[in-house]
């Protein structure tokens, strides 16, 4: 059974930062590309960042130079640091983990990032 299970999410002022955190099991996490996606107010979820096997990462343009994936595959975790944020990163940030065996996708259950003054 797939998990991936969020964390560090949280209320924060413009400029501030916040690491999330999304741990996996059920998965043979080396081999999965990981990325977070985001979802605000009103709006459809989108691609924030994607990190694959091999540690190549790409980034949504908005979150250029602020925001930074990385992955610890001995702990089958991977992060996202924010920093500088914006009122505009205000989402559900959600975890997600691509199986390139099935292609399936994976879901985590959504960490709440509140940005506000």
């Amino acid at each position: 059974q797939v998990q991936l299970v969020e964390s560090g999410g949280g209320l924060v002022q413009p400029g501030g930062s916040l690491r999330l955190s999304c741990a996996a099991s059920g998965i043979a996490f080396n081999s999965y590309p990981m990325g977070w996606y985001r979802q605000p107010p009103g709006k459809q979820r989108e691609l924030v960042a994607r990190i694959l096997s091999d540690g190549t990462t790409n980034y949504a343009d908005s979150v250029k130079g602020r925001f930074t994936i990385s992955r610890d595959n001995a702990k089958s975790t991977v992060f996202l640091q924010m920093n500088s944020l914006r009122l505009e990163d205000t989402a559900v940030y959600y975890c997600n983990a691509y199986s390139p065996y099935d292609r399936k996708n994976y879901w985590g259950q959504g960490t709440q990032v509140t940005v506000s003054l």
